[in-house]
């Protein structure tokens, strides 16, 4: 199923093969929606590492049940060709524009967590 130009519901899939749940669904759709317009900015693929988890996967993997991952809202990114700092950099102006939903942005040194919680948070 095509989300936006550039990301299918593949790509946001939870890596155990369960079937998301519909509420889930929506959600996800947002994301796609906002990391369009991100994708759109940079004008380069972003390879999504990580999106929806259910909780048993995201306990597996050693996240906590309050992570945005298994409410749909949330991705681990990477753009072949710029830092994730840089990532976050730009989600943030984004945010900041209007332009992307406010949410959370992780730095880490592999990926880039962009999430759409509604409210912001940085780390």
């Amino acid at each position: 199923m095509k989300l936006t130009a550039n990301f299918s519901l593949s790509e946001f899939q939870c890596k155990c093969g369960c079937e998301m749940p519909d509420n889930v669904l929506e959600n996800i759709k947002l994301l796609a929606e906002n990391l369009q317009m991100l994708r759109m900015f940079v004008k380069k693929p972003i390879t999504v590492n990580s999106a929806y988890r259910c909780l048993k996967h995201n306990r597996i993997i050693g996240s906590n049940d309050t992570s945005q991952h298994p409410k749909g809202k949330a991705a681990d990114i990477k753009v072949k060709g710029i830092k994730p700092n840089e990532i976050a950099n730009i989600a943030e102006q984004l945010m900041d524009k209007g332009l992307f939903k406010i949410g959370g942005v992780g730095r880490y040194k592999t990926f880039t967590h962009i999430d759409i919680r509604g409210k912001k948070a940085r780390w």
